[in-house]
């Protein structure tokens, strides 16, 4: 078996073979070298600060392709001047090579414009803001809807959610001022529906009941009633009920005067209604009567008598004389003192009967 192996056949087939696998080689890689410009490298001209339209003319003298990608904007730069290259200015690179500039946009990027309508003014200012808007004018218009976003304005035009503005542009905000009181309802009674509603919606009421007397939805209809009635006294965003039919108001009077039944009740203010109520009766306080003081008249009183009592004189006491007190009758005048008169005592006289005057 080993003879066989190194047979001259053997030998001649492994040297053809290994010759053929070294030419193959080196003809691939031979062909990548004519393919890639093997050898053949180009700088990276320096284009940076230079404007993309002669970037791009230097670029395509040298051989290179190239890419333009909108940077952020730099309001310190120049519209559409480079401000990056890659690769760098200075590098070699196989000819044919893509070179990615990076130029400075015109202004700022476009946003879109959130939907903050019918929403409230403070949330509608931090959703314009976070996505790079500004909030200019605040325009404040008569709406049932206070403190409401009711329209968008750029430049004047009414502008729509969803719109693309270029980033830190000022938009104006149409806000809700709230409803006005006291406003005159417009008289509809004759206009067709789609003209009432039209004013209804002008004088911002809102369109309550539509009632058709056909039953139907036609708008050419004529209005020959309305409630409230026209000129009554309603706020703004109240509803306006009407009734429509295709004949003329005059021929519906019928139907008028039983709507008037019904929403027209007149109520009689002449005479009060009767009360079944007895409210208390009010009686005012009657102050007291101060008495003024009487002149005080003396009075005079009889003089009682009494029988004297006899004294029997002790026997181991002296028989002294007493005094006698005579009282005089007590006057209620207060301007007179009260005076007494002492008698004085008579040397051995007999007692005697003492007077007691009663007052």
């Amino acid at each position: 078996m080993l003879k066989s192996l190194f047979h001259w056949k053997v030998l001649v087939n492994i040297l053809l073979a290994a010759a053929v696998f070294t030419g193959l080689v080196w003809l691939t890689f031979r062909w990548l070298e004519i393919h890639t410009n093997h050898g053949k490298e180009i700088p990276v001209p320096n284009v940076m600060n230079k404007s993309v339209h002669d970037a791009i003319k230097i670029l395509d003298d040298s051989g290179l392709e190239y890419e333009v990608d909108s940077f952020k904007y730099d309001p310190k730069y120049r519209p559409f001047q480079v401000l990056q290259v890659y690769p760098s200015p200075g590098s070699r690179v196989k000819d044919g090579r893509t070179i990615i500039l990076k130029v400075n946009p015109r202004t700022w990027a476009q946003v879109s414009v959130p939907d903050v309508l019918d929403r409230y003014k403070g949330l509608a200012f931090r959703q314009l803001e976070q996505v790079g808007l500004k909030v200019g004018d605040t325009i404040f218009e008569p709406s049932i809807q206070r403190d409401a976003v009711i329209r968008m304005l750029y430049n004047g035009s009414t502008l729509k959610p969803g719109a693309l503005l270029p980033r830190f542009s000022t938009i104006d905000l149409v806000i809700g001022a709230g409803p006005k009181r006291n406003i005159s309802v417009p008289n509809l009674v004759g206009l067709t529906v789609q003209q009432a509603k039209a004013i209804i919606a002008q004088n911002l009421f809102e369109v309550g009941l539509v009632e058709h007397e056909d039953g139907g939805s036609d708008e050419s209809d004529i209005v020959y009633y309305q409630d409230p009635a026209s000129f009554d006294v309603r706020d703004q965003g109240m509803q306006i009920d009407i009734w429509a039919s295709k004949k003329t108001p005059a021929e519906m009077s019928g139907k008028i005067s039983q709507l008037n039944s019904i929403y027209r009740i007149k109520i009689d203010t002449t005479t009060p209604p009767p009360s079944y109520y007895e409210p208390p009766v009010y009686r005012e306080p009657v102050a007291p009567r101060v008495s003024e003081p009487k002149p005080e008249t003396p009075r005079t009183e009889t003089p009682k008598q009494e029988t004297p009592k006899s004294e029997v004189p002790k026997a181991t006491t002296e028989n002294k004389p007493k005094t006698a007190v005579e009282q005089k009758p007590k006057t209620s005048s207060a301007t007179t003192p009260k005076t007494t008169t002492t008698t004085s005592p008579k040397p051995e006289e007999k007692p005697k009967a003492k007077k007691v005057i009663v007052v």
